[in-house]
């Protein structure tokens, strides 16, 4: 749980906790220490109470007419002394809490919240061995209240202040580091994407700001394999381009001359055999394989390297390998949209485009069973776009990339493109996207 808290958070409940905590923990020392401290402020008063009334019963013992020095002495106290006298029909002696209900500056939870000390110190009156009253010590504790009061709120606007100036610098650290730790979140994020050009801002705390650098660093070196993967790609490629030209020139220059003079010399021995007989069977026999192997040739040398892209340019090339396809597949559906400027493109570019749509529908033809495909070609910008899709049954669990479409992958990552295969709405997608270059025709 705590784990899944924001850094703000993780940072900001702790010193709220540890405010609150020191809060809660002054209420309850200003409880436990307000009592001793009330009790010993008053205990002066006590004694004098107690002082007064022993001198108070000696001189009404010692007097002529006893309740006239007392008349006299309880109106020499007056109403605001701490001293009273209370006779002794009235009754027992009120506790001190009552005479704080008078209080308006001091909330009464505060009052209520602090152990009033027992100030009740009553001490007898005697006359002629009779008690008439009390000489009690009733503390006006208001002042005292109010003190304790107003250190509480001082003490609770201290803590106030504290918690607000220590969570804005808090925020505005977390701030300041976490702006870094973003970034340099996103920053992965771009290189695991592959975007090795954008740098990572360097900036916070050195920590930061050296994963920063190594960041940037990491990405600067992944750019540089990148870019030695491509050439390396191209060069493989390229060797794979140039190893099928020189065999198809070996096939075109040596198995058709050699193809045709078999076909040559089996058509002279059928028109010089007589016309029946077991060799006119076989000579026919031979020339249906010979015009067997020369399709056969045909489509290797096809495959190997399709001379149409040179000559009649991409869109007739792939034109012609669709026609071969209706030809093949008669019970697939296959139709086709392409760019009106399809025929700029050339080169290796050409090629790899070409080889895309001819391994796809191999792949269509051979595996998918599907009854419709469509291929489309279209440019936008500076990007090439290719999808082949069939409502066949898609492609084996755990073989997303056969043979064929890995090299086709490596070619298209060669020139900086990317592949993918998509399977939605009961249909299977191969998506290319290749980038074109200003010079499109450029070999």
């Amino acid at each position: 749980m705590w784990q899944r808290l924001s850094f703000r958070t993780q940072l900001f409940l702790p010193l709220g906790l540890s405010f609150l905590a020191a809060l809660a923990m002054s209420g309850v020392l200003l409880q436990t220490f307000a009592t001793g401290q009330l009790a010993d402020e008053n205990e002066p008063g006590r004694r004098s109470a107690r002082t007064i009334a022993g001198a108070l019963n000696n001189t009404l013992s010692a007097s002529n007419d006893p309740q006239k020095a007392l008349d006299a002495f309880v109106h020499s106290l007056g109403t605001s002394s701490d001293i009273q006298f209370r006779p002794a029909e009235t009754g027992s002696t009120p506790p001190p809490k009552d005479s704080l209900r008078g209080l308006h500056s001091v909330p009464q939870w505060f009052v209520d919240l602090i152990a009033i000390p027992d100030m009740d110190a009553a001490s007898p009156v005697i006359i002629d061995g009779r008690r008439v009253g009390d000489l009690v010590f009733v503390p006006d504790l208001s002042a005292d209240l109010f003190e304790k009061w107003i250190g509480f709120l001082a003490l609770t606007s201290l803590i106030a202040v504290l918690m607000v100036l220590t969570g804005t610098i808090s925020y505005l650290f977390a701030g300041s580091a976490l702006r870094p730790l973003h970034n340099l979140g996103v920053g992965l994020t771009r290189i695991r994407r592959g975007d090795y050009a954008t740098p990572i801002p360097v900036a916070g705390p050195p920590e930061i700001r050296q994963s920063c650098e190594e960041a940037n660093a990491l990405a600067a070196t992944l750019a540089q394999l990148s870019r030695d993967n491509r050439e390396l790609l191209h060069r493989l490629v390229s060797l794979q381009d140039d190893e099928r030209r020189d065999l198809a020139r070996e096939l075109h220059d040596e198995l058709g001359p050699l193809l045709f003079s078999i076909r040559a010399g089996t058509t002279a021995l059928i028109e010089t055999a007589p016309p029946s007989g077991n060799l006119g069977n076989a000579t026919q026999e031979v020339m249906r394989s010979v015009e067997a192997l020369q399709q056969t040739n045909r489509r290797i040398l096809d495959r190997l390297r399709p001379l149409y892209i040179e000559e009649l340019g991409l869109e007739s090339s792939v034109q012609t390998l669709l026609q071969n396809f209706r030809r093949q597949a008669p019970q697939v559906a296959l139709t086709a949209t392409f760019a009106p400027d399809l025929d700029g493109i050339a080169g290796p570019l050409a090629q790899t485009v070409y080889r895309l749509i001819q391994e796809a529908l191999t792949n269509v033809l051979r595996h998918a069973g599907a009854s419709h495909a469509h291929v489309q070609a279209t440019i936008a910008g500076s990007a090439l776009t290719i999808e082949i899709a069939d409502d066949g049954g898609g492609f084996p669990a755990g073989n997303v990339f056969g043979r064929g479409l890995t090299g086709m992958h490596e070619r298209v990552r060669a020139l900086s493109g990317s592949l993918s295969l998509l399977r939605a709405d009961e249909r299977t997608y191969v998506r290319c996207r290749l980038p074109v270059p200003e010079s499109r025709s450029t070999p």
